[in-house]
């Protein structure tokens, strides 16, 4: 059961984004000139410093936030609000407390009258790839925070969206739990290829789970610098013991000091 697509290449299209926040009568410009194509199947990791608008960028793709100026097109599509092709995973897992985890994962289905059997398969399918086989009828407070996240995952996908965004969606679990979502993930896309558009911090969470990587300068937000990833697939998380993980992670380290350091003296000049 894999997820939807549609004919061409590119299922994300970024074009000369632009975005300002005002506040307060005062505007900062966060966003400039963004542009960024990304392919069916890719996982792409936006990295960068806080601030530097990675998290704007991916609600302006989800349709949440409006660009003031330049586009957002999915599978040619101008983005003009939030839409079924496209589903974001948050830190919190935000699933209904009054629900089981079969109930949360057929929500969507059912609030769309689209409660069919195969929409069931797709979730009991679905629910045995998160390892959550025998635990349907319980309830989030029942479950561990890997548990939760790996549930708001399968909500997620029984809508067969096209696209995933996700913002920093194990930021909050500890190291043991984190190590394991990571897992599931890597699990995830090597048999079902979704195209993924993943914000996070961490350098190392982006050479493991990356086809490619995009540095973002500090604010205003531009695309830095883009980095393919060039450790085989399929992968698993004990990757990060070999030299070659090693080295990209070193590599990709620097060229984002490096960008920082760039911007701190342009800033400076």
């Amino acid at each position: 059961m894999p997820f939807s697509t549609t004919a061409g290449d590119n299922v994300i299209d970024i074009s000369l984004v632009d975005k300002w926040f005002r506040q307060s009568g005062r505007e900062s410009l966060v966003l400039k000139e963004v542009s960024l194509t990304i392919g069916r199947g890719e996982f792409v990791c936006l990295l960068g410093p806080s601030g530097c608008g990675k998290s704007t960028l991916l609600r302006i793709v989800a349709g949440f936030v409006a660009p003031d100026s330049g586009e957002v097109r999915t599978n040619g599509t101008l983005i003009v609000g939030p839409g079924a092709d496209r589903c974001m995973l948050f830190q919190s897992a935000a699933l209904f407390p009054w629900l089981t985890v079969e109930q949360n994962a057929l929500f969507g289905p059912k609030a769309r009258g689209a409660l069919t059997r195969k929409a069931r398969e797709r979730a009991a399918f679905l629910i045995a790839i998160a390892g959550l086989h025998g635990f349907e009828g319980a309830y989030p407070h029942q479950l561990s925070g890997g548990m939760r996240q790996r549930a708001a995952f399968v909500r997620a996908l029984v809508m067969e969206p096209t696209v995933l965004l996700m913002d920093e969606p194990f930021g909050a679990l500890d190291a043991i739990t984190r190590q394991m979502m990571q897992s599931f993930l890597l699990s995830l896309t090597a048999t079902q290829h979704p195209t993924v558009l993943f914000v996070t911090h961490d350098v190392g969470e982006a050479t493991l789970l990356a086809d490619r990587v995009v540095i973002m300068s500090p604010r205003p937000g531009r695309i830095a610098y883009n980095m393919d990833i060039p450790i085989a697939r399929p992968r698993q998380t004990d990757v990060v013991e070999t030299m070659e993980f090693v080295r990209v992670r070193k590599v990709l380290r620097e060229r984002l000091e490096s960008v920082i350091k760039e911007a701190v003296g342009a800033t400076a000049d």
